[in-house]
């Protein structure tokens, strides 16, 4: 019940902006930090008395979802979560990688002190989450992480093209950042595009954020062939 009171007032807090904007928000929310699984229906009754509002801005809030690759509708059943096969996660990586040296490139010939300073102190908290096992403040720092990169780089085609397809990733997160050795790795990544990012070093910065992801490929491919064994 708390949690249910918590959710509602979230959302009444937000409402400046059209409702169905915010419900779609926290729709996302859910979906990406796992509270609605991958092939979980999405239950517009359940869902609309949980957020406190009708179920029109739900129905609308998944034809958004939908639209971004988050959800899918099956005829005569309902909309579901997608599940993202590994053959559509690989290609997506791919994709995302290519974006993400882009944008750290652009970041790094006009990053200034205050940006340099931001992406530093959130290496250092992804630090203090891995030391403390919080796994899920690690994963919502990595998001902050990326997603400043992307803002400030001034690309801002880039910066949309990366953000669609880091929502469809994120639907495997749960497989690839587990376990400290992993959240270590991921890290060091990140230190080294800030270190390229400081340095003004625009190939430098292009190569650390095109590795970072496809480690980050690889890492997903090593969970699966564990998992499979």
């Amino acid at each position: 019940m708390q949690m249910r009171d918590t959710i509602r007032e979230s959302v009444a807090r937000r409402r400046q902006r059209p409702l169905v904007i915010e419900v779609r928000d926290e729709l996302e929310r859910m979906i990406l930090h796992g509270e609605i699984a991958p092939g979980e229906r999405l239950n517009e009754n359940a869902l609309a008395e949980q957020l406190g509002v009708s179920r029109g801005p739900v129905r609308e809030a998944a034809r958004s979802l939908e639209r971004e690759g988050l959800v899918q509708a099956v005829a005569n059943q309902g909309v579901f979560v997608r599940k993202l096969s590994i053959a559509d996660a690989l290609e997506l990586y791919d994709l995302r990688a290519m974006m993400a040296g882009y944008l750290c490139g652009a970041l790094a010939g006009r990053a200034d002190g205050a940006i340099r300073a931001e992406l530093r102190g959130l290496v250092e908290a992804m630090d203090r989450a891995i030391a403390a096992g919080d796994e899920r403040r690690y994963f919502d720092l990595n998001l902050q992480f990326h997603d400043r990169i992307a803002e400030a780089s001034g690309a801002e085609r880039a910066r949309a093209l990366y953000s669609a397809l880091c929502k469809e990733v994120r639907l495997m997160r749960l497989r690839v950042l587990q376990g400290e050795p992993s959240l270590r790795q991921s890290n060091e990544e990140h230190r080294r595009i800030v270190a390229a990012i400081e340095a003004g070093d625009a190939a430098a910065a292009t190569a650390a954020g095109a590795g970072h992801h496809e480690n980050g490929k690889k890492r997903l491919l090593d969970t699966i062939g564990q998992r499979d064994t």
